[in-house]
C-alpha cells in the first residue's frame, strides 16, 4: 500500500482542529503523510513588511505545532510536515501547495470567514462545493 499525502490547513479556528481530528479519524492510514499548511496574508505595507512577514510566519508556525501536538496526541509516530508559507486569502496558495505535493486529500475547517467561499464566488474551480 503505497503512502498518501494529506494536506490539512491550519487556521487559528476551531474549525481546523475539528477538521484535523476528523481527518485523523477517517482518512489517516499506516504511512501516511499529513501537511500541516499555514499561509499568511501578505504584509500590507512594505517599509516594515520583512518584520510583519516573519512575526507571521512566526505564529503561523506556532500555530501548526499545537495542530501537531494533536496528531501525536490522538496517533503516535504520524509523519508530519509542516509549510508555513505567505500567500493570498481566496486559496489560490492552498491550491498551488496541493498540487505541488500531489495530495491525495485536502482537509479545510469550515467556518465565517474560510476562504472557500471566495473561491465558490469567483467560479475558479467548478469542483468545490461548500454547503
Amino acid at each position: 500500500m503505497e503512502a498518501r499525502k494529506i494536506v490539512v490547513v491550519v487556521e487559528d479556528v476551531d474549525a481546523a482542529r475539528t477538521a484535523l481530528r476528523w481527518a485523523l479519524h477517517n482518512l489517516l492510514r499506516y504511512g501516511d503523510l499529513i501537511t500541516l499548511l499555514h499561509v499568511f496574508s501578505p504584509a500590507a505595507s512594505r517599509s516594515r513588511s520583512k518584520k510583519k512577514a516573519r512575526h507571521l510566519r512566526l505564529e503561523g508556525y506556532q500555530l501548526a505545532l499545537s495542530f501537531r501536538e494533536i496528531c501525536n496526541t490522538n496517533f503516535f509516530n504520524t509523519n508530519i510536515e509542516i509549510i508555513v508559507t505567505e500567500g493570498d486569502q481566496d486559496g489560490l496558495k492552498v491550491g498551488a501547495v496541493v498540487r505541488e505535493i500531489g495530495a491525495f486529500a485536502v482537509v479545510v475547517g469550515l467556518h465565517d470567514r474560510s476562504f472557500l467561499y471566495n473561491i465558490e464566488q469567483c467560479g475558479r474551480y467548478k469542483h468545490v462545493v461548500v454547503s
